[in-house]
Order: structure tokens, then sequence, then C-alpha cells
């Protein structure tokens, strides 16, 4: 058990703790989640959130964020007090948290809230010249849409392929192996939407 009257620096303030405790039960009610399946979520672990949910534990920073995120929520929002919650959840373009992977020939930033169950995900792909993008199939019914920004990219979906330019628009099975490759010169700026079949 942690001596919640030992507050540490990084430590989120008794207040916002004792509200926390309330606050994460009905957001994982509302979802239905076990706390095995809130823990799998955030990689907090299945102790923690149990003590953080009686009153026993006084959370640091980095845990509550890890919750915050699991729920796809802003830090702010999960300690807000009821009824002070907005509608509106905002991305910032350095918010280090959304950018989901770089690598020598891409990098990808996310555009839509960090949450492990949704249907839907948006992405800003930029491709370094010459850069690919290759993906396995992914789960069945996946759609990808894709829309170019800048540069000149060709999409491959199995064994079919099209190449696209500033303005254009795709849509293509993502559960097939698919590409999409930079074939012009200089970078390319693409948005990405998946879209997962539900059921």
């Amino acid at each position: 058990m942690v001596d919640r009257k030992k507050v540490g620096a990084e430590s989120v303030p008794d207040l916002e703790s004792s509200h926390l405790c309330r606050r994460l039960k009905q957001l994982r009610t509302e979802r239905g989640w076990s706390l095995d399946a809130l823990a799998r979520a955030s990689g907090v672990s299945r102790s923690m959130l149990s003590q953080i949910e009686r009153g026993q534990a006084n959370p640091t920073v980095g845990v509550t964020f890890r919750i915050a995120r699991a729920f796809a929520i802003s830090l702010a929002e999960l300690l807000e007090a009821p009824g002070t919650t907005t509608s509106i959840t905002v991305i910032r373009a350095q918010d280090r948290a959304y950018h989901y992977r770089s690598e020598n020939d891409y990098t990808i930033r996310t555009l839509s809230p960090l949450s492990l169950e949704k249907d839907v995900e948006f992405y800003e792909v930029q491709l370094h010249e010459g850069g690919e993008l290759r993906s396995a199939a992914h789960f069945r019914g996946t759609r990808e849409f894709l829309t170019v920004q800048k540069g000149r990219v060709r999409v491959e979906s199995g064994s079919d392929g099209e190449d696209l330019t500033k303005g254009d628009s795709v849509s293509y099975r993502a559960d097939l192996p698919h590409a999409i490759i930079n074939v012009g010169r200089g970078p390319a700026l693409l948005f990405l939407v998946d879209i997962y079949r539900n059921g």
C-alpha cells in the first residue's frame, strides 16, 4: 500500500487523486473494461490500477498519463472534476506522444486519439524520396483511404497498383499485403485513414 500522505513532486495532488479513483472506475465501466483490459491498454499493472481505484495509491504523473492515453483522453480530462470536461480533443503538432513511428524511409504521426479500441485511425505520413511504407495484411475487411497532399506516390494492394499525385485520393483493401511508394522527386506528404470493419 502507498502512503497517500507522502506526495512527491511528481505525484498527482491529493484532491485530483481522490477524484481519479472515481473517474477511473467510471471510465472503465462505460467501456466495459476489466482491470486486466485496462492494464493491457495502459501498461500499468493491474494491482496499481486496483489500488488507485480504491484510493490507496497516489500515482505519478507518468502513470496517470498512461491511463489517460489508454482511454484516448487528455491528462486534464482524466483529472478534471465532473461537468468541466470538454467535448473537443486537440492533438498538438509538437506532442511527441503522437509521433507514431520514424524510419529511414518515412515518418508517421497519428492524428486520431490514442486508443487500442477504435475502428478508425487517422495518420499523417511523410515518405522520403525513394521511401516505401510496406505493410502486411491487416484484419479481414480493413480498408485504407489515402490522399496525396504533396509529391507523387504509387499505391499497391495485392497485385493491383495505381500512381497518384497531389490532390488525388484512393481507397483500397488493406487486408492484403499493401504498400505506398514515393516514386517522385523530393518528399511526399500523405493523409491516411484506416477503417476496421466491426465484428
